[in-house]
C-alpha cells in the first residue's frame, strides 16, 4: 500500500495556482441560542482533540458544559489556536458546539473538504500558525493572520485524486493504530493479573528476598555535565530514557522502578517500571532492582512491576516518592517453574508483538506526515 501511495504522488505542480487561505476557507462564526432547540448533543474543547490527529473522536455532552456557543458542521476542521505547537487539528464527523480557543475552518467552494485537513496539518502551516500566535504564557493565533498563509493549489480534480491518496494512507496508519491498541491492552489486562491480583502466601517474595538493590551505585548528571559526556549510552531516570552518555555505570539485565515522579497513581494505564540491558547510567530518580538467583528471571520482574499498584507503598503529595525500606516489602507473586514459565513466554511473544505493532505505526505516521509535508510545501 504504501509503496502503490508513494508512486502516485509522483506529483506535476506546473498547473496548482498560488492562494492564500482566506481565498479557499473562512470562519463560520455561527452561534448556538438554544442548545436543546437545535438538537445540539456535542461539545468539543481542546482537551478533545488529539495532537497530530485528523480525526474528531471525544466530546463531552451538554450536561457536562453549556458554556460554550460556537458551532461547527459535519467537515469542518476544528484547529487549536492556543499554543498552536501542540498541532491540534482535526475534522468534525459530527457537529455540536466548540471552545473559543477552537477556530473552526470550513472550505469555499474551490477547495475539496476532504483535502483540508491534510493542508492545515502539513509543518509549513503549523509553523505559520506558530509564527503568528501572540501572548506570553498561553499563545493565540487570528483567523485574519492564517488567511495570509500561501500555499499552491491543485485543479479540483487533482484535489479528489489527492484526497483519495491521503484518506487512504490515515486507514493505514489507522488499522496499525487499532491493532497496537489491541495488543497493548491485552498486555496491560495480563500484566494486571501477574502483578496485582491476592495469591496464596508461600508465594509471595518480598522485593528484598529476590533482587539486590544498587541505589548505591546510581550518580545523576546535571544537563551541563551531561552537555560534556555526550555519547550513545541510554541515561535513565524515573520514566525512562532521557539522554545519551559516553560512559557507564552498569552492563547487565535490570529492572528500574521509579523513586519519585512516578506514574504510580496511573499504575494501569502508564508505567512505572522499565528493564534495561547492557550499558547504561540511572540516576538517582530510578530505584536499581537486579536478580539475587535463577528462582525468579529478571523478565518475570519486570511484569510483576509494570503496571503493579504499589500506592500503598507510596509517601507524600506534592512530590510523590517510593523510598528503598518500603520498596524492600513490596510482594511479588512467584509462582512454580511449570506455571510460570509458560506465563512468562506467553508475555515476552506479547512484549515483542506490540513493539512490532508500535514500530509499523511510527513508521506509517512519519510516512504520511512526510508526503503531506511533500504534496503542501
Amino acid at each position: 500500500m504504501m509503496d502503490q501511495i508513494q508512486n502516485s504522488l509522483k506529483i506535476d505542480k506546473s498547473d496548482w495556482k498560488p492562494v492564500t487561505f482566506g481565498d479557499v476557507v473562512f470562519e463560520p462564526k455561527e452561534a448556538a441560542k438554544d442548545l436543546l432547540s437545535e438538537g445540539i448533543e456535542h461539545v468539543v474543547g481542546l482537551e478533545h482533540i488529539d495532537s497530530e490527529n485528523i480525526h474528531l473522536r471525544r466530546s463531552a455532552s451538554i450536561d457536562e458544559s453549556t458554556t460554550f456557543t460556537k458551532k461547527f458542521a459535519v467537515g469542518d476542521v476544528l484547529f487549536g489556536r492556543r499554543r498552536a505547537y501542540l498541532k491540534k487539528a482535526a475534522q468534525a464527523s459530527f457537529a455540536g458546539i466548540c471552545s473559543g480557543d477552537i477556530t473552526v475552518f470550513r472550505t469555499k467552494g474551490e477547495l475539496s473538504p476532504t483535502l483540508l485537513p491534510f493542508i492545515v496539518q502539513n509543518e509549513r502551516f503549523i509553523d505559520y500558525a506558530i509564527q503568528h500566535s501572540a501572548g506570553g504564557l498561553s499563545p493565540r493565533v487570528k483567523f485574519k493572520d492564517l488567511a495570509n498563509y500561501e500555499f499552491l493549489l491543485p485543479p479540483q480534480a487533482q484535489q479528489s485524486e489527492l484526497a483519495e491518496l491521503l484518506w487512504a494512507m490515515d486507514e493505514v496508519i489507522e488499522k496499525a493504530s487499532k491493532v497496537h491498541e489491541r495488543l497493548d491492552q491485552l498486555f496491560k489486562v495480563k500484566a494486571k493479573l501477574i502483578s496485582n491480583l491476592s495469591y496464596k502466601e508461600s508465594e509471595l517474595y518480598r522485593i528484598k528476598e529476590l533482587c539486590n538493590i544498587k541505589d548505591n551505585l546510581r550518580v545523576p548528571l546535571n544537563s551541563k555535565q551531561r552537555e560534556k559526556m555526550v555519547g550513545d549510552i541510554p541515561y535513565y531516570g524515573a520514566n525512562g530514557r532521557v539522554g545519551n552518555v559516553n560512559k557507564s555505570i552498569f552492563d547487565e539485565d535490570l529492572v528500574l522502578l521509579a523513586e519519585d515522579g512516578g506514574n504510580f497513581s496511573e499504575f494501569y494505564a502508564k508505567e512505572i517500571a522499565y528493564k534495561v540491558s547492557g550499558e547504561s547510567w540511572v540516576n538517582n530518580h530510578a530505584h536499581v532492582l537486579s536478580m539475587k538467583d535463577s528462582s525468579c528471571s529478571i523478565d518475570w520482574l519486570h511484569f510483576s512491576l509494570i503496571h503493579k499498584n504499589i500506592t500503598k507503598h507510596i509517601i507524600g503529595t506534592t512530590r510523590v516518592k517510593l523510598n528503598k525500606s518500603d520498596l524492600e516489602n513490596i510482594k511479588i507473586w512467584v509462582p512454580p517453574e511449570d506455571i510460570r514459565i509458560p506465563v512468562e513466554k506467553e508475555m515476552l511473544i506479547l512484549t515483542q508483538n506490540r513493539q512490532l505493532a508500535k514500530a509499523k505505526l511510527v513508521s506509517s505516521e512519519g510516512f504520511n506526515k512526510s508526503i503531506i509535508n511533500q504534496v503542501f510545501s
